[in-house]
Parts: C-alpha cells; structure tokens; sequence
C-alpha cells in the first residue's frame, strides 16, 4: 500500500514495515473470510442489490451485474460520503500486562489499530489517532491520504504505557478536538468503576459521533487460570494481595462476566457499539466482530 522507509526514519522502518505487513494479512485474511458476499463497514457502504423496478434512478443500475446477469440491478446503500475516523488507545500501565499471551494489552491494540486504519484507508476514510492515559499524550490529524498510514504506524510503534487510567477526563480533552461527526474507535482494558465509565463513553455519543468500543483484556483477566497462592499486582497502584485463587477463581469469573455484561448493556442502551476481546483472539475475528456489530445498526 505503501513503502514506509519513504516516510520514516532508517532505525524505525524495520520495525514499522513488520506491521505494515501484519496489518495487511490480517485484513486480507479478514475479507477472504468474509468472502465476497455484501457486507458494511464504515461508512454505510457496501452495496446490496435488488431487482430494479419501475420509478428507480436508472443512475443507481449496476452495469456490471447487467453485464453478468442480463437483469437490470439497482445498488442499495452505496457510500454517499466518507466518515472520519479517530483511534482511541488506551496507553496506560495496566495496558503492559500479559500472562502467557504472546502480546500485552497494548501491543494487541496497536495491531488491531494498524489493521483498522489500514481498512479504513482502503475505503478513502480519512483516520486519526489519540492516544491517552489520565489525559491525552498524543494526536494525530484524521487525513486520507496514502501516507498516513506510515505516519500512523510511526506513532503506534513509538507508544509506551506508563500512567493511570481516567477516562472522562481525556473524553471531554477528545469532544473539544472535534469539530465533525466522526467514528470514535475506542480500546482499552476499562479497567475502572461501570459507572463512570460508561458515563465517559456517552459523552461521546451525546455529542453526536459514531462510537464503538473494543474491550481488550488479556486472556488470563477473563479466565483466571491460577491454582494455589498467588500474589495478585494492580500496576496502577502498586497495590497487591496474596490469596488462595482456588478459592475465589469462581468469584473472580463471576465478576469479569458480570462487569462485561453490565458495559454491554450500558453501551447497547447508548446504541454504542461494544466488542469484547481478549488477548487470545485472532484479529480478524476482532474485525468481523466490529462490521457485524455495524451491520446490525443501519
């Protein structure tokens, strides 16, 4: 799509051109999952069809199927205009932790956002990135242009974690950057209070954007695979506790079950889209996830 060492530094382009590369498989092995068969993605999109009867535009005909089929089709729902979207990645300490997945929290999101951004170029959609903790460290204009996607990989191989998680406070830094209706692309572990969290996100669609949220925890924070005495850490606060994981494993499942389902439902009611994940998944299972979930929308 693009040759990155045009755009960046010789000490960072092997690294970068690792996902560029990562982020181009997953999203062609994405689509040749998807096959060829219609579906949506960002901007309200894809094109179905159905039989062109009388009182239709004869401009909305799909030639190319007429060429196939010798039947006059009429596309529905084609692209009018491009939508604006924004990477929210989450950067804080917690975001560092892995157990026994090959990638952390973080180094997860930023394949998905390399992949994201990626489609999102595909489809002429200009894309940006936000980066934050307990405030916004780093932006990076929404532009459409090819090169953007060297510049977004530049910023994404540069993050580090470091900070606590707050996140009404960045989402109130993030409305007053926008100026347009825009696709808010959140990931984070959410690792905070239901409430105030929720609240953080339904601020950004009170304002009028577009919002999905992609809930990256490790795999571990969702199974608890821990037997016997075990120190458990908050890198936040430094805090631990030893305890006897056979006795609270089940506790402990219960709850990331039941603070999952509380985010699901808080965001299903803002009609927010919410996709849980977690570190063992596949990206382009992450992917088919978000274009369903879009789907169901419109």
């Amino acid at each position: 799509m693009v040759a990155v060492e045009q755009y960046l530094k010789p000490e960072l382009a092997s690294q970068i051109k690792r996902l560029d590369l990562r982020a181009q498989m997953i999203v062609k092995g994405f689509l040749q999952g998807i096959h060829a068969s219609p579906y949506q993605g960002f901007s309200v999109e894809f094109s179905e069809h159905r039989r062109y009867s009388h009182g239709d535009d004869p401009k909305d005909i799909d030639w190319l199927a007429y060429a196939k089929t010798d039947r006059y089709y009429i596309k529905k729902f084609e692209a009018e205009t491009n939508i604006t979207g924004y990477l929210v990645l989450d950067t804080s300490q917690s975001m560092a932790y892995t157990y026994r997945q090959q990638l952390t929290k973080l180094e997860y999101c930023i394949c998905l956002a390399a992949a994201l951004t990626y489609l999102m170029l595909m489809q002429q959609d200009p894309i940006g990135l936000v980066t934050f903790d307990r405030k916004i460290r780093a932006s990076l204009f929404p532009r459409s242009r090819r090169s953007q996607f060297a510049a977004i990989l530049s910023q994404l191989t540069k993050l580090k974690p470091g900070g606590e998680t707050e996140l009404q406070g960045p989402m109130r830094q993030l409305l007053a950057m926008l100026r347009h209706r825009s696709l808010i692309m959140l990931m984070s572990d959410l690792l905070s209070d239901v409430d105030p969290t929720l609240d953080a996100i339904r601020m950004l669609k009170h304002a009028g954007h577009d919002v999905i949220v992609f809930h990256v925890l490790d795999e571990a924070e969702v199974s608890f695979p821990f037997s016997g005495l075990v120190q458990l850490n908050d890198p936040e606060s430094r805090q631990s506790v030893n305890v006897n994981a056979d006795d609270i494993g089940y506790e402990y499942r219960e709850n990331i079950r039941n603070y999952r389902e509380s985010l699901k439902r808080g965001c299903s009611q803002a009609r927010i889209d919410y996709v849980a994940l977690d570190t063992s998944m596949p990206y382009d299972k992450a992917l088919t996830e978000y274009l369903l979930s879009r789907r169901h929308r419109f």
